[in-house]
């Protein structure tokens, strides 16, 4: 987190909590130290979701499946999610969360490493939530751009690091590589013609990037 705490403590207190399947999750998450999207972020996802009712969504990391699930909750009539996540003990978990919640029929897990699997997809997507290996982002996004319909949108997670991409007196010896990756991305989405991009500092910050 790179908010106050004081501060998170409130946005927490304040939003909607969920409950049913995302409750559960949330709670295996926390005993089972598995990240998951912060509070705030998942609002905020719901919010754009819900704005601009996407048919198709491509997930760049999925772990147990709570963004997915979740994702599902705007997802247009008949639309469909496609997932990816490369670790075979999330795959697994992922695939009976999604089943517990009845969306076996909306949410494709594809298994494998997501720069192989992103390659080898040729389908266009109307929102992409990013949220996989950070030192990774600006590798992925050239095939971000190419599936991404005009008019989608791009949600990448992560982007500040703890505070280490805003700021060298945070950064960490072992994760400079990373830090300047993330850099990099933030640089390319923010000056790329075919973007609009705003970075928000909630959650560990997340770039809002709207294709033109």
């Amino acid at each position: 987190m790179i908010c106050y705490d004081y501060i998170n403590e409130y946005i927490r207190n304040t939003i909607r909590k969920n409950d049913g399947i995302l409750a559960e999750l949330e709670e295996f998450a926390r005993q089972n130290h598995v990240p998951v999207i912060h509070p705030e972020v998942a609002r905020l996802i719901m919010v754009l979701g819900r704005m601009a009712g996407p048919g198709r969504i491509l997930e760049i990391g999925t772990a147990i499946g709570y963004s997915s699930i979740l994702m599902a909750s705007f997802l247009q009539t008949g639309g469909r999610i496609d997932t990816i996540e490369r670790y075979e003990l999330m795959v697994d978990r992922a695939r009976q969360n999604i089943k517990k919640a009845g969306l076996e029929d909306t949410i494709n897990v594809i298994a494998g490493d997501a720069l192989e699997v992103l390659k080898c997809l040729d389908k266009k997507y109307d929102m992409i939530f990013l949220d996989a290996a950070k030192g990774q982002y600006p590798e992925f996004l050239p095939e971000c751009l190419r599936m991404l319909e005009k008019g989608g949108l791009l949600i990448s997670d992560n982007v500040l690091y703890k505070g280490m991409v805003a700021t060298d007196k945070l950064v960490v010896r072992r994760k400079k590589t990373i830090v300047k990756r993330m850099r990099d991305y933030l640089d390319i989405i923010s000056l790329n013609d075919e973007l609009e991009t705003s970075i928000i500092p909630i959650g560990d910050g997340v770039a809002l990037s709207y294709r033109k």
